[in-house]
């Protein structure tokens, strides 16, 4: 039997070391198949506390994971199947889920969904993983385009969204961060509201420096009377680059239990600037890779890289 143990890192040794343990594996069925199972394990003593031996119960997980995979491919489904063709900017996203389901998102908005601006890009990381989450990420995915079509200030649209999603996971441990950025061509100049995320990372290529986009605001679905702020950057300049990303990238580790960490983040920006957006997106995904050298991401990863081509 082939098996996964909580945490991914534990070896087998230290697996039956344990008293109670539970884990993932595979069996081999007499066809040649394979039957995904859950197993709960406890060691077995006798009165002087020596191990006489070992209990497993195994439960066929066949029709979860077939479940789980369905689940999976509708909640790939809410998210943008091609990089969007804005005049003046070029994007780049993607998302890989640590599970078969996760709760990193990110979204498109052009101006017919949000009128008051040219073009507009949301990221946000749910609390944890697995059903749970996809289903808080589908409900706030729905009620930040409901707010949005409503053309309200984005200070307002995100107030909003907070409001319905505090009332919809009150008494839960649940919450979501959120960051959304705003273009304004014609001002050349981006607005944003930050809910308890990560500042999204400006890098000014002709300068060689790198700034935070931040903000107050606490995460959404915490406090349902908190009202969000917005925030402003003018004088966008040809080459720059925009990056929001889920904290899933500069907190992956290593086997040897190194973070991947900013700087490093930074520094992968830095050496592909001259790239387009897809190639900084792609040079962060393959960095990350090497990084964990096949490691199972213990965290979703998401991340939208924004390069402006000329003057917004």
């Amino acid at each position: 039997m082939n098996a996964k143990a909580y945490p991914s890192k534990i070896t087998p040794e230290r697996l039956l070391a344990q008293e109670y343990r539970k884990f993932e594996g595979d069996l081999l069925a007499k066809n040649g198949g394979h039957v995904p199972v859950l197993v709960n394990g406890n060691t077995l003593r006798d009165e002087k506390g020596k191990i006489i031996g070992h209990m497993a119960f195994l439960a066929d997980m066949t029709d979860q994971k077939k479940a789980l995979a369905l689940a999976g491919e509708v909640q790939k489904g809410l998210l943008p199947h091609s990089q969007p063709q804005i005049a003046g900017l070029d994007v780049a996203g993607k998302n890989i889920s640590c599970e078969e389901i996760g709760g990193d998102y990110f979204d498109f908005l052009s101006r017919q969904d949000y009128p008051k601006a040219d073009f507009s890009v949301v990221v946000g990381d749910v609390t944890g993983h697995g059903v749970d989450a996809a289903l808080l990420m589908a409900t706030a995915r729905a009620f930040l385009r409901m707010c949005a079509a409503q053309s309200g200030p984005l200070s307002q649209i995100i107030t909003e969204m907070n409001r319905h999603l505090a009332q919809d996971i009150l008494d839960t441990s649940s919450f979501m961060t959120l960051f959304y950025l705003a273009f304004d061509r014609k001002t050349a100049s981006a607005r944003w509201v930050r809910a308890g995320h990560d500042p999204a990372l400006l890098y000014d290529p002709s300068r060689d420096k790198f700034e935070e986009l931040k903000g107050c605001g606490m995460a959404l679905g915490v406090d349902e009377k908190f009202t969000y702020e917005e925030n402003l950057k003018t004088n966008l300049a040809q080459g720059q680059i925009i990056s929001i990303g889920t904290d899933g990238i500069w907190e992956a580790h290593n086997k040897d239990g190194q973070m991947f960490g900013k700087q490093r983040f930074r520094s992968i920006i830095r050496k592909n600037a001259t790239a387009d957006a897809n190639g900084i997106l792609n040079a962060v995904y393959d960095a990350l890779g090497q990084f964990t050298l096949g490691l199972k991401a213990e965290d979703d990863i998401t991340l939208v890289v924004i390069k402006i081509l000329n003057a917004v």
